[in-house]
């Protein structure tokens, strides 16, 4: 036997890969690419632009197609993968992907949140496609901000109040457009009425930061966005942390039932931006951004006039206002989601800390703020703390602008003294209940606020005071419920509205709300698994939407126990 090796096998020669006859990754369309250079013109191809140039394709050709898309991130210099998961994270861009059709030309959105289908939104959901035909798409939507108008209908992004089938189909026909809004007070008559004198006094050294810092701080001011923060030690945090700093500004009130924000940016608006100009100068920041709601297009286009206005009169030299677009995603009224979006990236919150005043927009430190709160900024500190303190009742302090809507005769947005029981409002500031129904429950603060029963109704309303109820006021979202409403079916429509809204990121909310809401619509409830679902969403979610998510359930279970065998109700 030969116990020899084998002779070695020369190695051969290396062998030359066949080229692709077309290089990796999808190809960017010479026509679409044109298409969206004609769109963007010279507009920065920065990515903190992102989704402001997914709205010109979206708004120009009523979708965004695979090949626009694929031009864009080319456009860009972004990966594609970037692109699409931003457009494909805001419900208001429709992106089709390739081989599919586009959508029709028009698009009405039903607002399906709590007001409007208490008004009749889900009889709208069902009789408008048959009305409207084939070349109309009929979808649902999350609250528009219009609450005391329900229920409310967007055709394209234009609105219709107290809507039916006939004035839908009417606004449908029109093929109507957002105009900038014209304010109750523009900015001649807000200057003529001593407006930016204090911006003025402040911009020339005879009022210091620290003073104006004392002032809104004695006063008691709190961020009204929800959160309830006090403003003067927020302005006195930002100011601590090292420059460059930024200032955000949330005008993106999406808790539904909010629509306060709205009410006061369309009467005064400038009243507002002076607010803004001075927190600006307060905390020095260079550059400003207020993200608004893509539901108010017209308040939008106005602030795009009347800011310009103030900066062709030299009064913003201290920092430069950028107006950005948010497009459907409640996520982003918080304030880290916000950071997120207005850099051109899916709304996702960030884990804290650090939190934003730190590391916030662009990762610097950043002041943010809600509408309301920069609204009031010149009253208090031209009238003195004592004018705010001097308010209130039931030993609270202060002033609040309550959005109500639901059964009472008067909707709208309620300026009433802190405190206030919710009583009181109804029967002093809304006319009392709507003919024909009778008070039962309440929603003091949106969604996330819980819901509470009318034996509850005397218990004074702020912040921290019924955080021991289960409850809290946030925005100020008021929703009135009678003894024709089905407080099970409230609950799962709110649950919904947290299923459809949840940003994904962490599985407590993603999938709890999901589950919750099945449960929910079963029967009857399986109050111990709810329970137990409704606790590992609160410990576990990264935000407070899947941790607030539970409050209106859990007081179902609470208040309402003789509600949990009954079948679930239909609007």
């Amino acid at each position: 036997m030969n116990m020899q090796s084998p002779p070695p096998v020369p190695p051969s020669a290396p062998q030359r890969r066949k080229p692709k006859r077309t290089p990796k990754g999808r190809q960017v369309d010479p026509a679409a690419l044109e298409e969206v250079r004609f769109l963007l013109t010279d507009r920065l191809r920065r990515r903190d632009q992102l989704i402001e140039h997914l709205h010109l394709i979206q708004d120009h050709y009523g979708h965004i197609s695979a090949p626009h898309l694929a031009a864009l991130a080319f456009e860009m210099s972004m990966a594609l993968t970037e692109v699409y998961e931003v457009a494909t994270f805001y419900s208001h861009f429709d992106v089709v992907k390739e081989g599919e059709a586009p959508p029709p030309a028009t698009t009405v959105r039903v607002c399906d949140s709590l007001s409007c289908c208490m008004a009749g939104a889900e009889k709208l959901i069902a009789d408008l496609p048959g009305k409207l035909g084939a070349d109309v798409r009929v979808v649902r939507a999350p609250c528009m901000g219009a609450c005391q108008h329900a229920p409310v209908v967007a055709v394209g992004h234009v609105q219709t109040f107290n809507a039916t089938v006939e004035k839908v189909a009417t606004a449908v026909a029109a093929k109507p457009h957002a105009h900038a809004w014209h304010p109750t007070t523009g900015f001649d008559a807000y200057r003529k009425d001593g407006g930016y004198k204090l911006l003025k006094a402040c911009l020339d050294g005879q009022r210091s930061a620290d003073d104006l810092i004392k002032i809104v701080s004695d006063a008691g001011l709190r961020g009204l966005g929800g959160a309830g923060f006090p403003t003067g030690r927020k302005w006195s945090l930002v100011r601590a942390e090292p420059a460059p700093r930024m200032f955000a500004v949330n005008a993106d009130e999406g808790e539904p039932g909010t629509f306060k924000d709205r009410h006061y940016l369309e009467r005064d608006p400038h009243r507002f931006i002076e607010g803004v100009l001075i927190a600006a100068f307060v905390v020095e920041a260079h550059e400003t951004y207020i993200y608004i709601r893509d539901e108010y297009p017209e308040l939008r286009l106005m602030l795009l006039e009347e800011i310009e206005k103030v900066e062709d009169a030299g009064l913003s030299p201290h920092t430069r206002i950028h107006l950005r677009r948010g497009a459907g995603a409640y996520i982003c009224g918080e304030e880290s989601a916000m950071s997120e979006s207005i850099e051109g990236k899916r709304g996702l919150p960030r884990h804290r800390p650090p939190f934003v005043a730190q590391v916030g927009l662009f990762g610097r430190p950043t002041l943010e703020q809600n509408v309301e709160t920069m609204f009031w900024i010149r009253d208090i500190i031209e009238k003195g703390a004592d004018w705010v303190t001097s308010q209130g009742l039931h030993e609270r302090k202060g002033f609040r602008s309550f959005s109500v809507s639901g059964r009472v005769k008067e909707p709208g947005v309620k300026l009433a003294p802190a405190g206030i029981t919710m009583r009181e409002l109804v029967d002093e500031y809304c006319g009392g209940m709507a003919d024909g129904h009778t008070f039962k429950a309440y929603l003091p603060g949106g969604p996330s606020g819980g819901i509470l029963p009318e034996s509850l109704a005397d218990l004074p309303l702020d912040f921290g005071t019924l955080d021991k109820y289960g409850c809290f006021v946030g925005s100020h979202a008021v929703v009135i419920l009678s003894e024709k409403d089905d407080i099970k079916a409230v609950a799962l429509n709110l649950m919904k509205f947290f299923e459809d809204e949840s940003c994904g990121q962490c599985t407590p909310c993603r999938v709890g709300t999901e589950k919750a809401a099945k449960l929910m619509a079963q029967g009857p409830w399986n109050v111990a698994l709810l329970q137990e679902l409704s606790a590992t969403m609160r410990d576990a979610s990264i935000c407070g939407l899947g941790q607030a998510a539970p409050n209106p359930l859990l007081c179902v279970i609470k208040y309402f126990p003789e509600e949990l065998t009954k079948p679930l109700g239909t609007w």
